[in-house]
């Protein structure tokens, strides 16, 4: 494992802090501990191009064939390094030294990979043999775009064994504001679609990102799509863990990343609340 003299920080998802190709450590603001990260995509392709994105070099494509074998051995010596070793106390704030999850993430969409069932089925048998916290979860975090195939639906359908959750994207449900945020066409209904199927699979929480562009926060034609998406949903019985809604913490390397900057608190504060108000919990990352 690659040596590093620096303490890990929220504002730094560096997918190379352990000099590794599919497994990096993160110290992340909503798990509230150390998150252990699997990048599929060490190729930094996305079917997305979020202007918030910080991966630097990210190209449009998918999830390269994944080298399972040594996914495991890496995964194990991590795992071996965070329970035994040093890493903990020397790159890891006091506040934070837990395990909180193992979260699939990295440089792109984690289920463009086609092997991801057979990544989860490893994570699994992996945890089996560390002895790792009761309430330890494995993480998707997702643009929801891959959901409805075959070969994801049951990576999902094992995840749920495994005390998962989904965290699927949604920063916009107008389809300017996808187009502008994401540089995705998908459309709403298949956005609905996916996240309905996700639901039935696997508790699932949004996940939505909140940011000014060129000094604006999101308009009241945004917020009101969104909620009014929201709302539609629980009408119709799809029951969502929540709400994980965040603003922006780490630099973009994205061309739009100087255009980009916090909402105010209060803004961010009042947005919760509106969401809040329908019933749902809302964790907030401000």
């Amino acid at each position: 494992m690659q040596e590093t003299s620096d303490v890990l920080k929220t504002t730094d998802h560096s997918r190379d802090t352990a000099g590794l190709t599919y497994v990096y450590p993160v110290v992340s603001r909503r798990a509230g501990g150390v998150s252990i990260g699997i990048n599929l995509n060490p190729n930094n392709a996305c079917n997305w191009r979020c202007i918030y994105c910080q991966v630097p070099g990210l190209k449009r494509g998918v999830a390269p064939p994944i080298d399972l074998n040594r996914l495991e051995t890496e995964l194990r010596g991590f795992l071996t390094e965070l329970i035994d070793g040093r890493f903990m106390q020397e790159k890891v704030p006091p506040e934070a030294r837990h395990i909180r999850d193992i979260a699939l993430s990295g440089n792109g969409e984690p289920t463009s990979a086609k092997a991801f069932a057979q990544v989860i089925e490893l994570i699994g048998r992996v945890e089996q043999d560390f002895p790792l916290p009761a309430d330890l979860k494995l993480v998707l975090i997702t643009n929801g775009s891959f959901i409805d195939r075959p070969y994801v639906l049951s990576g999902l359908e094992r995840m749920a064994e495994l005390n998962g959750e989904i965290w699927f994207k949604l920063d916009s449900a107008t389809n300017e504001g996808r187009m502008r945020i994401n540089s995705t066409r998908m459309s709403l209904k298949r956005v609905r679609d996916n996240l309905k199927l996700a639901v039935a699979y696997c508790p699932t929480w949004l996940q939505t990102c909140v940011f000014t562009q060129h000094g604006q926060p999101p308009s009241e034609e945004e917020i009101a799509a969104y909620l009014a998406f929201v709302e539609n949903l629980m009408a119709d019985g799809v029951v969502l863990s929540g709400v994980l809604l965040y603003g922006i913490e780490r630099v973009s390397y994205q061309p739009e990343s100087t255009t980009l900057a916090k909402v105010d608190e209060s803004w961010f504060i009042a947005f919760a609340n509106r969401i809040s108000a329908l019933g749902l919990h809302v964790k907030q990352s401000y």
